[in-house]
This record gives C-alpha cells, sequence and structure tokens, in this order.
C-alpha cells in the first residue's frame, strides 16, 4: 500500500520529468501530460474509495519511524481533496492542448503544471507540519513560473505582487514551525494534535501555531489579508488562473482545517476569531465584486468570498459544519476553476476580457452561454445545483448553534454573488457585442477547452444531484476530523490501516 499512498506525489513528480526530457518534442508533451494528468485522476478515485471504506492509509518514508521520519497519511478528506485536484489538473492540461503562435509556452506550461500538481498533493497528504512546509515551496515555485508564463508588462506586475505576499506568507510559516518544534520537540502533525488535546502545549507553542494559521491566512486569502489575489489571478493565461482558481487558496483552507481540527476541536477563542474573519471575507470579498467591470476580476473576487464560507464551516467547529466545509471545498473547486476556463472562452471569442467591450455570445454561443449558466448559479446557491446544497448545510449548522447573525452574512452573499453572475451575464451573453456579431470569432482552436469545461460543468450537476452520497462521505470526513483516533494511529505509528 506504501507505492499507493505516495503515488499522488509521484505521478506528477514523473510526468514533469518526463517532460522536460521530451521537451523538443511539443506533441509528445502534450500526450504525456495527459496520460499523467488521467493516472493521477485513476489513483484519486481509488483513494476516495479506499477511504470511504474507512480505510486510512499511511506511510514512513526515509527510513526513520515517528516522528522524525516523513509521514504521509491519506483519510476521508486527504483522498476527496487529491481525486479533485486531479480531475481540475485533468481540465487544466486539456484546455492547455491548444495551438499557439509559441510553442514553448505550451511546453513549458505542462511542466510547470504537473509540479504544481505535485506540490499540491504533497501538501494534502503529508503529516508533518516541516513537510507541508517544503510542499508549499514546491507549489509555490510552480505557480511563480506559471503565472509569469509568456511574459508581458501586466503579467509580470501582477506575478510581483503575487509573490511578495506568498513569500511572506511561506517566511512566517517556517518562523512559525521552528518556534513549535523548539516548544515542543516535535512537528508531526499527530504528536502536536496529542498534545494540544491534552492541554500540554506551552504558550509559545500555542502562539506558535496561531502564527502558522495567519500564513495560511495569506494563502487562503482570507480578510484582511486576500489583496494579493484579485490582482494577479486574473492577469495569468486562462488554464492557469483556473487551475490556480480552483485549488491554490484551498491548500490554504485545507491546512487550517487539518490543524484547527487536530489540536482545537472545540469552539474557542481561535474558532470565534476565524468566524468574524469568515463572515468579513465573504462580504468584503462579494462586495469587491460588485465593483470590478472584467469578468476575471469579478470572478477574483468571489474566490475570496466563497473560502469565507468554507472558513464559517471551520469556525463552527461543530460536525455539520465541518461537514459543510467539506462539502464546500469539493464544490468550490469544481465550479470556480470552471468560470474561470469558461470566462476564457468568452474573453478569446469577443475580444475583451471588460464587460462593456463584450456581448452577443447568447446567440453566437448558446452552449456556451449554457455551460456558464451552470457552475454560476451553482456558485450563488441555487437548487439543485452543488452550490445549494453546500450553503444550505452551513446556514443550518450557523442557525443551530445560535449564530443567526453569521447564516444572514451568508444568504446576503450568496444574493450579492447571484447578481454578479446575473451582471456577468447580462453583459456577455444576452446585451449585443459593441463591434456586431462579426466581431465574434471562434478559431476552432479550443475544442479540448470546450470538453474541459462541460466536463466540469456535468460534474457540479452530478454532485448538486448525488448530493445525498457526497454529504455522507463529507459527514464521515467531518467525524474523522472531530475525533481522529485513526488519523493519530496511522501518524504515529505508519505502515498500516
Amino acid at each position: 500500500m506504501s507505492a499507493l499512498v505516495v503515488s499522488p506525489v509521484v505521478i506528477p513528480l514523473v510526468t514533469m520529468l518526463i517532460g522536460v526530457v521530451l521537451r523538443p518534442y511539443h506533441q509528445q508533451v502534450k500526450v504525456v501530460s495527459v496520460i499523467g494528468a488521467i493516472a493521477l485522476v485513476l489513483v484519486g478515485l481509488r483513494l476516495v474509495g479506499l477511504a470511504a471504506d474507512d480505510v486510512v492509509l499511511s506511510a514512513q518514508l526515509g527510513g526513520w519511524q515517528a516522528p522524525y521520519g516523513i509521514t504521509v497519511v491519506i483519510d476521508r478528506l486527504s483522498a476527496a481533496m487529491v481525486a479533485i485536484t486531479g480531475i481540475i489538473g485533468l481540465a487544466t492540461v486539456m484546455y492547455g492542448l491548444v495551438r499557439e503562435s509559441n510553442p514553448d509556452v505550451l511546453r513549458n506550461f505542462h511542466v510547470f503544471v504537473h509540479g504544481l500538481l505535485a506540490g499540491v498533493c504533497g501538501a494534502f497528504i503529508t503529516a508533518d507540519v516541516f513537510n507541508l512546509y517544503v510542499w508549499f515551496e514546491v507549489l509555490l515555485i510552480g505557480s511563480f513560473a506559471l503565472i509569469a508564463l509568456g511574459g508581458g508588462r501586466r503579467r509580470l506586475a501582477g506575478t510581483m505582487t503575487y509573490l511578495v505576499l506568498n513569500l511572506l506568507a511561506t517566511l512566517v510559516f517556517l518562523l512559525s514551525a521552528g518556534l513549535v518544534y523548539s516548544s515542543t520537540g516535535t512537528l508531526n502533525m499527530g504528536e502536536l494534535g496529542l498534545i494540544f488535546r491534552a492541554g500540554e502545549a506551552p504558550p509559545a507553542a500555542t502562539m506558535a501555531v496561531v502564527l502558522m494559521l495567519l500564513s495560511f491566512a495569506i494563502k487562503a486569502a482570507l480578510f484582511p489579508v486576500f489583496g494579493w489575489l484579485p490582482a494577479s489571478y486574473h492577469v495569468a493565461w486562462t488554464p492557469v488562473s483556473a487551475l490556480f482558481a480552483g485549488l491554490l487558496t484551498k491548500v490554504g483552507v485545507y491546512a487550517m482545517i487539518r490543524l484547527v481540527t487536530l489540536m482545537w476541536p472545540e469552539y474557542g477563542y481561535v474558532h470565534e476569531v476565524l468566524l468574524w474573519v469568515a463572515c468579513a471575507t465573504m462580504l468584503v470579498g462579494v462586495l469587491g465584486a460588485a465593483a470590478q467591470n472584467e469578468i476575471r476580476r469579478i470572478l477574483s473576487f468571489h474566490i475570496v468570498s466563497q473560502v469565507g464560507y468554507m472558513i464559517l464551516g471551520l469556525a463552527l467547529a461543530s460536525p455539520l459544519a465541518i461537514a459543510g466545509a467539506v462539502f464546500y471545498l469539493i464544490h468550490h473547486i469544481v465550479v470556480k476553476a470552471n468560470l474561470f476556463f469558461i470566462g476564457g472562452i468568452a474573453a478569446r471569442m469577443t475580444g475583451s476580457e471588460r464587460l462593456a467591450a463584450m456581448g452577443g455570445l447568447y446567440a453566437k454561443a448558446p452552449w456556451l452561454a449554457i455551460l456558464f449558466a451552470i457552475p454560476a448559479l451553482s456558485l450563488a446557491g441555487i437548487p439543485p445545483l452543488s452550490g445549494f446544497w453546500a450553503k444550505f448545510v452551513l446556514v443550518k449548522a450557523s442557525l443551530a448553534d445560535g449564530f443567526w447573525w453569521a447564516a444572514g452574512v451568508a444568504l446576503l452573499t450568496g444574493i450579492f454573488t447571484l447578481l454578479s453572475m446575473s451582471k456577468i451575464w447580462n453583459e456577455t451573453f444576452l446585451k449585443a457585442h459593441p463591434k456586431g456579431e462579426q466581431a465574434i470569432h471562434d478559431d476552432g482552436n479550443l475544442r479540448w477547452g470546450w470538453w474541459a469545461v462541460s466536463g466540469l460543468a456535468a460534474l457540479t450537476v452530478l454532485i448538486g444531484l448525488g448530493a445525498g452520497p457526497v454529504m455522507e462521505y463529507a459527514v464521515a470526513a467531518a467525524g474523522q476530523l472531530a475525533a481522529p483516533t485513526t488519523y493519530f494511529d496511522a501518524v504515529t505509528h505508519p505502515g498500516g490501516r
């Protein structure tokens, strides 16, 4: 089983290395990239199947036993995150099968994508704080390379904004990891969880973990440290911004969920702070979106607001709320990546990302209008799509715990989200193009992109219509997070179930 446990990292790393070797051969790089992405999807689904049977997989790497060795663990939450990472990775490389005037851009793109996927998957399966830092560094390097791909003054300016804030978050993370080790003598998540749950954590360790959560908050784009995201995501090449929108902030959210549930399982001062931060993030993000007039800038601000919902579930700390946060993670990764893909197609067809310069797509490309409507309505929480069930569970959990005002913020944010999606719909699809219908063109170069967005839209509908099994999985995942006995055993005695 050890090979299966580490395969989410090994597959993208091997794919990346083969891509480097085959770099002079453009078509072969594409083929290898797609095969690697498909392999990651299959492994992710296999892991989900095992996790659904309450199997917690673990392995100890490097020949050292815990807590000194490199421990990797896959439970329900990490298995789901690996599977959804593979799906978004596959959609991204499919969109990247376009013809470009500069083939070097695409060769570099496929190599960098798999390097980033390795970092993301590594962060999801590691059970060691220092190795979590290492995988953050890996995905950070890949993301720097991807966001700057193709150059240009606007793109490089966005890259610098992204670089500075994420390097600051990484520095804070490294310093806090050092403080945790110096005060507890371990960086193993299982041992840290046992120390904190037993009330034996020294004040220095508590402050260090709080600092660590601050670094994750920056990476997750929470209020008030979210400004880097809407300043950078919209400048990247479309498949890059879609990949970022789907995955990168969720790595920060995942890390927060993992650490907070391990160390502070019951509602306390940390959760109270997170509750206010979550509500502020929802409101500020959705209001920021209302003030924008470019499609991907609007969608970038909505990443911020939607992250607030996930942190709301974490803050409430009840089993139902945690289940809602897990469900929201799964739903939002698919929906948000797809909206960025569709926004890129719309901009390519109309020649602009500014809403005022777009239009006429409903008459010219009605299928694209339908594909946009599905994730847009899901993002706003319209039944029976996946976003409705995610929001419903979080609102229900808020009311059950007496936080009616948090439920009100969540509902109000959903209304404003619907208004934003209606704004994009009206300007991009319904109104006539300012330069006439002849200004809209489809060069037929994005046929693989159409398959990617169609698949993700179908998955959104499937999650919504099959919300029962997905919610059952999320509830069971929340149960593992709330009572992580099997996780502790797997982390401290890796190699078994």
